[in-house]
């Protein structure tokens, strides 16, 4: 099942079920796809692929952490709570997440391919490590940890 099927399937049990936490999250997601999809079209294709919705579901989960991280910073508790709420939604879409360790173990094998010794060499690490755990890690922990395995 597509994203966007599966989307749309979760929009009407919201609704069914009154509930508006979940309906405002999933709608937010469908605005995104329709968003991207009239860009596609416009390439030539009809659909997004799954990378592409990946990529959707990963930008709006960074929206909602950056939002909370802002609200916390101005005290509007009820606004964090709610983006906390609906973050935990858009993650229920994304793939599993990846544990620190198993980032690590990642990143460790990174470092050996491109031969990175030092943290002057966080640009050759950071590029495919961020390709290879698209969706699975936030960037942010993924930036710390190869900061961590460099000596930075």
């Amino acid at each position: 099942m597509s994203l966007k099927t599966q989307i749309g399937d979760d929009i009407k049990a919201a609704m069914k079920a009154k509930d508006k936490v979940r309906l405002v999250a999933v709608r937010s997601i469908k605005k995104v796809i329709l968003e991207k999809e009239v860009e596609a079209r416009v390439e030539g294709r009809d659909e997004l692929t799954e990378a592409e919705e990946t990529e959707l579901l990963v930008q709006q989960a960074k929206q909602r952490r950056d939002s909370i991280e802002q609200y916390g910073k101005a005290g509007r508790d009820d606004l964090v709570e709610q983006e906390a709420q609906e973050l935990a939604i858009i993650e229920e879409y994304l793939p599993k997440q990846l544990t620190d360790a198993e980032v690590t173990a990642v990143i460790t094998e990174i470092v050996a391919q491109v031969g990175a010794t030092s943290p002057k060499d966080m640009g050759k690490v950071m590029g495919p490590a961020m390709q290879r755990l698209k969706g699975q890690a936030d960037g942010k922990k993924v930036q710390s940890l190869v900061k961590a395995a460099l000596g930075g």
